[in-house]
């Protein structure tokens, strides 16, 4: 095993550049530099020098983290040198001759944890989330993950499901003798027991997906041609996202902006006019893309003065233009030119967020993670439904395989190059 060696603590010059160092060779490689080492998890000033001239490099606090109980699970060394380019460039250069060392790659320090059980998957999926965090809803949601908390529900839910299969197991060794229940009774309480861990798991499923959180909430601008969506979405993004023209059939594709509002993420999109019937072709794939986006929202503002689509909230736009001073019941009137409504429109919008985003309290899980709990709360329903002793093992069986996955335990080599790969170097 190789020592990697990364700065961790973002790119120089800065006032200070933390160099963590990791692997078999990481105490020898710091002792190089500083001389004594200090006690474990104690710093230390030390002059560092190269090893091979005597030259002086720096003066840095040194600490040592033993393995087993570092961040990573492997011997750890932390310098924390004065964070100018040419003092970490000479520094990295001389660690770089050493015999065993090498940079690290990108997330490899957090691979090595998730290799050698310091964290589990979700974890690891929890820290890529907090990495790329912008708004306060998803560090809240990554730093939930990132802290244990899905590995915490997932390990209950296998001790539970241990549980149930030791029982069958000893149903079906030994079922037979005097001492064990009868067979009927005793497969009718392992029958609930699946039900109500499937249950727990549905309670997490039934939450909305994380990706809300970091894609944001899909807002979708839908009306007939004309009716000002451009002109809104530019109004709510405060920039020129979209280009504005009194000419009828001016927008002709979907047009995606990404806003940040109230601490939530939202995703403007800006279509096509919905027109009845067009001969323009291009304009009639607009149209159909419109009508894909409509289907495919989280929240569509309806800018027609027509009957919006069910669950659309329904705008009264261009409010301030002469003979539209009458707002219709229900409608929201909003102004792009001149703003009038707009805090109240994302006020409404806030208001609808609630139920749209996965609640903070509990561990919100992404695709993959979904996929795996789903599949072990089908395979528990089909436990708790089967008769036959020998089929109600299997079905547990499947439902611990996907745990194991779920948790990274298991089949997971293929995810951890995509997954490591947005994390930066030193980390």
């Amino acid at each position: 095993m190789e020592t990697i060696f990364a700065v961790s603590s973002g790119a120089p010059p800065a006032a200070i550049a933390v160099l963590r160092l990791s692997g078999p060779a990481a105490f020898r490689a710091a002792e190089a530099l500083s001389g004594a080492l200090p006690p474990s998890r104690t710093a230390a000033v030390r002059k560092l020098c190269d090893p091979a001239t005597g030259a002086l490099l720096d003066r840095a606090l040194v600490l040592v983290f033993p393995g087993a109980r570092s961040a990573t699970g492997e011997d750890l060394a932390e310098l924390h040198l004065h964070g100018g380019r040419a003092v970490v460039r000479a520094v990295e250069a001389v660690l770089t001759a050493m015999p065993g060392l090498r940079p690290a790659e990108p997330g490899e320090f957090t691979r090595r944890a998730l290799a050698n059980g310091r964290i589990d998957l979700t974890e690891a999926e929890g820290l890529g989330d907090l990495l790329m965090a912008e708004t306060e809803a998803q560090r809240r949601a990554a730093l939930l993950s990132a802290e244990g908390g899905l590995r915490q529900r997932v390990a209950g839910w296998t001790h539970a499901l241990l549980g149930l299969s030791a029982a069958i197991e000893a149903l079906l060794d030994h079922g037979d003798e005097d001492d064990v229940a009868s067979g009927a009774e005793s497969l009718a309480t392992l029958q609930h027991g699946a039900t109500v861990l499937a249950n727990e798991i549905d309670i997490l499923l039934a939450q909305p997906p994380v990706e809300r959180l970091r894609d944001g909430i899909r807002v979708v601008l839908a009306g007939p041609p004309n009716a000002g969506k451009s002109t809104l979405l530019n109004a709510m993004a405060d920039r020129d996202a979209a280009i504005v023209s009194p000419v009828a059939g001016t927008t002709r594709d979907r047009i995606e902006v990404p806003v940040v509002r109230n601490g939530i993420a939202w995703l403007l999109i800006d279509t096509a006019g919905l027109a009845e019937a067009t001969a323009d072709a291009v304009e009639a794939i607009g149209i159909e893309r419109a009508q894909q986006a409509i289907a495919a929202a989280d929240v569509v503002l309806w800018l027609g003065d027509d009957a919006p689509p069910a669950r659309a909230i329904a705008l009264h736009a261009r409010a301030d233009a002469p003979g539209r001073d009458r707002v219709p019941p229900g409608r929201i009137a909003v102004s792009a030119l001149s703003g009038a409504g707009l805090d109240r429109l994302w006020e409404r919008l806030t208001i609808s967020a609630k139920d749209l985003l996965p609640s903070l309290d509990l561990p919100a899980l992404n695709r993959r993670q979904r996929d795996l709990a789903a599949t072990a709360a089908y395979a528990l329903r089909l436990a708790a439904d089967e008769r036959d002793e020998l089929l109600f093992a299997e079905h547990l069986r499947v439902a611990r395989g996907a745990f194991d996955r779920l948790t990274g335990a298991a089949d997971v080599e293929s995810l951890l190059d995509a997954l490591f790969g947005r994390f930066c170097i030193g980390k």
